[in-house]
């Protein structure tokens, strides 16, 4: 599945207050899998993290695409 982040980057937080630092507005990301209602994802940092689904918009989804096929 991929999704796009359409959560804001708030500039005025300092680093270590910034919970979403590593993810950019309007990028479209993998998602790895899901656990417990949240998308495992590789961020900007390329390590994977995991991040709250109501800060993204779905792009693409795998299983729609091979129902549809």
């Amino acid at each position: 599945m991929k999704v796009k982040y359409v959560g804001e980057f708030d500039v005025d937080v300092p680093n270590s207050y910034r919970i979403f630092m590593d993810v950019l507005p309007g990028k479209i990301y993998e998602v790895l899998s899901v656990e417990d209602g949240w998308y495992r994802i590789i961020d900007e940092s390329e390590e994977d993290y995991l991040y709250p689904p109501e800060n993204f918009e779905v792009v693409e989804d795998e299983q729609e695409i091979r129902r549809a096929v």
